[in-house]
């Protein structure tokens, strides 16, 4: 378990991390939200006594990381991929973190294999794809068998085989009774993998909540409602109480209202029903909801839509316009 108790880190006079309290429990995937600047890589620093806290404290199974002997056998971490020696082979990158924490030779081949790398095993890192360096990264957090393990953007450069498996991986580990704590941005594979997450803005815990409970809570639950007897459906909505809104297509919405109970409804006045069906907002418009506050930077665009894009060289436009310019896993 990971306890943070009043964590708070100043640079100067702006304060990254503010008064943070929470635990990230055992047995499940902990997801860790907060737009650009929300204190999120500052707080997982903090955790490994990477950075010093102004005030607070953070207990890693009751001890701070400091004190713990063999740490990597207690917690792996993958916060930066390219932290591995270039120079090193992805053996020997792998063998000098086991010596240090007296981790058995053994299991840099099993690490290896696990993350789909034993046939670079003998190739320098600085050689790697984005994708592979993570696979690396990910590979050394797990060198210690640990019972707990933090990732920050585990997926950054994984294809979608390999994102399917870090996921996978992520849960598995969970399902044993491991600690994972995991930040990302991509809310769509946030929302497939974590159980319970921790939102932060400004350096503050905006949330401390399930997945399911961050959505209901953040977000507009409706039902939808299609009929060819359009007239006589919202007449027998109004009827009984129920306040529709009428969208394109036909569609009626309801707030407050189940789809069995207007299912019972439309069955007892016999109306037709070409579409009955409950809506929710996706965990990215919950967390928009949630956190719109405490954005620190806004993106603006002045430029039209009709426009031509930016000349090769021009800006943001060189690396968008050029073939093979994204950096992604097996390339």
């Amino acid at each position: 378990m990971i306890e943070l108790e009043g964590l708070t880190k100043r640079f100067g006079s702006k304060v990254a991390v503010d008064h943070l309290s929470f635990q990230v429990r055992p047995g499940i995937v902990t997801g860790f939200l907060g737009p650009n600047g929300a204190g999120k890589s500052t707080t997982m620093r903090m955790m490994l006594d990477l950075d010093n806290p102004t005030s607070g404290t953070v207990r890693i199974d009751g001890k701070h990381y400091r004190d713990l002997q063999e740490p990597l056998k207690y917690i792996g971490a993958l916060l930066d991929a390219k932290a591995m020696h270039g120079g090193r082979s992805a053996y020997n990158n792998l063998l000098c973190l086991a010596q240090s924490n007296r981790i058995p030779s053994s299991r840099v081949d099993e690490v290896l294999d696990m993350v789909g790398l034993s046939a670079v095993a003998k190739k320098k890192s600085k050689g790697f794809s984005l994708g592979m360096g993570q696979r690396l990264g990910i590979a050394s957090a797990l060198l210690g068998d640990p019972e707990i393990l933090m990732f920050d953007e585990p997926v950054n450069g994984l294809d979608p085989e390999g994102i399917h498996w870090i996921r996978n991986l992520m849960k598995a580990l969970a399902s044993e009774g491991r600690t994972i704590f995991v930040s990302s941005h991509l809310m769509s594979e946030m929302a497939l993998t974590a159980d319970h997450l921790i939102v932060i803005g400004q350096g503050k815990l905006l949330a401390d909540t399930s997945m399911a409970d961050f959505i209901q809570e953040n977000s507009r639950s409706y039902t939808r409602l299609r009929s060819p007897q359009f007239e006589r459906l919202r007449d027998v909505l109004h009827q009984e109480g129920f306040t529709a809104v009428e969208t394109s297509g036909g569609v009626l919405e309801i707030d407050g209202a189940t789809t069995e109970e207007l299912g019972e409804l439309a069955a007892r006045h016999q109306v037709v029903l070409h579409e009955l069906s409950s809506q929710r907002a996706s965990l990215e418009e919950a967390f928009m909801q949630m956190t719109a506050g405490s954005v620190e930077y806004h993106a603006h665009s002045d430029r039209d839509p009709a426009a031509e894009p930016p000349a090769v060289g021009a800006g943001w436009g060189e690396t968008w316009n050029k073939p093979g310019s994204n950096d992604t896993e097996g390339k």
